[in-house]
């Protein structure tokens, strides 16, 4: 019997964010017919974690792999998701998944929504790329972010810059005005974010002096690929046995 795959959504008061990650969860489901699917979220929004986790204890779930829906290792995947973790019923057996990012195929998602924003292949090497994330107090975190937008620009973008919504610095629109300064012919923000909300919605209007503003990765095939990708790999790993 396969592990139940758990993904642990962070939840937002609007309403998009829940209806983006039911969207992903369905293709995941659509790829992976043979692997039980559930969702939960830390907050706003229902189920909750704790709330399925007792629910699949009480249905004879043995084995579960929690997903944190998230694209780098900052605190909720550091700290928050490990506390619930610890509060679930004694008789789950839980492997904590890596988070999304860093991936070869989150790249190819980011291109994916750029092309569908208009722009083309041909565009890429005088087009400067914004590589837009939400935020974090996390070092680690603005680290990864900064690295993925070096290792993008090595794909024959004219150049790529990283900003942040919130935490961390630049934002948005000064990315933009910069890569205006190098003499980018065109100006893109990728919003590296996989869900709509409130941080989404401040890259939006720091984009407004771009080109393009390309969606949210949101349940773009790719995501979903890299989300069954960590499933596997938690799957496999080896549980031992806790010392009494």
């Amino acid at each position: 019997m396969k592990p139940v795959l758990l993904v642990i959504a962070h939840g937002s008061r609007d309403p998009r964010h829940a209806a983006t990650v039911h969207a992903l969860v369905r293709r995941v489901r659509s790829l992976r017919p043979d692997v039980r699917v559930e969702t939960g979220f830390l907050d706003f929004n229902i189920p909750s974690v704790q709330g399925v986790l007792e629910s699949l204890a009480a249905q004879g779930v043995r084995d579960v792999v929690a997903l944190p829906l998230l694209l780098t290792r900052a605190f909720h995947a550091k700290a928050d998701i490990p506390a619930v973790l610890r509060d679930a019923p004694p008789q789950l057996r839980i492997r904590q998944a890596e988070v999304l990012g860093p991936s070869p195929l989150l790249l190819s998602a980011l291109e994916r929504r750029l092309y569908e924003a208009g722009l083309t292949p041909a565009d890429k090497s005088s087009t400067g790329v914004v590589l837009a994330s939400a935020g974090s107090t996390d070092p680690e975190a603005i680290a990864v972010i900064a690295d993925i937008a070096r290792e993008w620009r090595h794909t024959g973008w004219c150049a790529v810059r990283p900003a942040f919504a919130s935490a961390a610095l630049p934002r948005t629109e000064d990315a933009v005005r910069e890569l205006r300064a190098l003499g980018c012919a065109k100006v893109a923000v990728a919003p590296y974010v996989l869900a709509p909300g409130f941080l989404p919605d401040r890259i939006g209007r720091g984009a407004a002096q771009a080109d393009v503003l390309a969606e949210v990765l949101g349940p773009a095939p790719e995501v979903a690929r890299v989300l069954l990708r960590r499933y596997d790999s938690a799957s496999a790993r080896v549980l031992l046995p806790v010392s009494a």
